[in-house]
């Protein structure tokens, strides 16, 4: 017997649990009662909020584009949604992505592909990219593809805080709360119990548990390639005016961008050094040190005199399969919804994702924005949608 009866439940309060229940309550057709279960109300080790929040349309699937121009819209809206103070400090300083003679065919393919979809997206040329950013060296370099428009970076904290905000008032429970079961009747779900050992039943569970993903779906027995990746963003300081650094993104694998006075900057570690635990949050500074730094100064001669003020850990919710979502119902249990698998791009598709959630809830279909290619069915059936450009 279920302590409490819920239309939806969603487990994980993030920036996609908290998406999913924005757009539910906001969509005229839906009139149910919504739980959102999170097991760390404050955020403080959430991957929303120890995110580099930035967005991009320089992405190789169709999808990922459409999902980033809908979330550029949502973000330069965001006052006619939440009202007038409501501002999440959107900045459109552009996506810089370098390629080497190995990488320029992509960058070129996959600048095609954006184009095709709107996308604002220049290819530069060696020459090009030293006129326009003279204080970095094209040494090694063959293109680089810069997004005029529609790319940039903002705070995912009060995004998080808007949507979570606005779905409460419309009747969302927010709950503190961790899912540790989930009860099955054959080919549907019933119920969640919580570690408190309460148990909500649903008529709906949405998986929108980031990182712990896998977690969750093994509980209800199901397989989800879903795992945590360890990520540390660090914040330098640099004597030299860098005048109108985009987020730069290097053939090495490290990324950087301006945040004020200082610059957010890091790169993923090598595979056998990539942590899978989500509660290891040790800074890497051995990365920083070893890789990071050298690859900095050479291709921005003036980091050589950086200095490293502080520095953090989060966790990207990794697909391990293809590096793309996972959104949609699964095949065998209907009611058993997935959003999840983003691979470090999931704050800035989270307005998208959960908008295509919460249609599939209200209206058993999507209706803005057909993302049946990123469906559950393609992991167990061998059709991977590869995405090439994961940061």
């Amino acid at each position: 017997m279920a302590d409490e009866q819920f239309d939806v439940v969603i487990v994980g309060g993030a920036i996609m649990g908290a998406a999913v229940a924005y757009f539910l309550t906001h969509d005229p057709g839906f009139r149910g009662s919504v739980a959102v279960i999170e097991r760390d109300p404050t955020y403080a080790r959430s991957a929303t909020t120890l995110s580099a929040a930035s967005i991009r349309q320089q992405f190789s699937t169709p999808e990922n584009i459409r999902m980033s121009r809908f979330g550029v819209t949502f973000l330069r809206e965001i006052r006619e949604r939440f009202g007038a103070d409501a501002d999440v400090a959107f900045h459109e300083g552009g996506y810089l992505l370098l390629a080497g003679a190995s990488g320029a065919a992509v960058l070129n393919a996959n600048q095609t592909v954006q184009r095709s979809e709107g996308a604002d997206i220049a290819l530069m040329d060696p020459e090009l990219l030293k006129r326009t950013f003279p204080w970095f060296s094209v040494e090694g370099l063959e293109a680089g593809a810069l997004g005029r428009s529609g790319e940039g970076w903002f705070d995912a904290h009060m995004l998080l805080q808007l949507l979570r905000r606005a779905a409460q008032a419309r009747g969302a429970t927010f709950m503190h709360a961790e899912a540790v079961g989930i009860d099955r009747d054959g080919g549907r779900i019933t119920g969640v119990t919580l570690a408190d050992g309460r148990r909500l039943g649903c008529g709906v569970l949405v998986n929108a548990a980031g990182p712990q993903a896998g977690t969750v779906a093994a509980l209800a027995g199901v397989p989800l390639p879903v795992e945590p990746r360890k990520r540390c963003v660090f914040v330098v300081a640099c004597r030299t005016a860098l005048p109108g650094m985009p987020l730069i993104v290097d053939p090495s694998g490290f990324w950087i961008r301006p945040e004020g006075s200082v610059f957010l900057c890091g790169m993923p570690p090598a595979e056998t050094e990539d942590v899978r635990a989500d509660d290891d949050f040790e800074i890497a500074y051995g990365l920083f040190e070893d890789v990071l730094w050298p690859a900095l100064a050479a291709r921005i001669p003036a980091m050589e005199a950086l200095k490293l003020q502080r520095a953090w850990a989060g966790h990207y919710d990794f697909n391990t399969v293809d590096h793309n979502a996972i959104i949609g119902p699964h095949p065998e249990i209907g009611n058993l919804l997935f959003i999840n698998g983003f691979s470090g791009h999931g704050v800035q598709h989270a307005p998208a994702a959960g908008r295509a959630v919460a249609e599939l809830i209200v209206h058993g279909r999507f209706v803005s924005l057909d993302l049946s290619i990123l469906n559950y069915e393609r992991l167990a059936a061998g059709r991977p949608v590869r995405e090439l450009n994961v940061i």
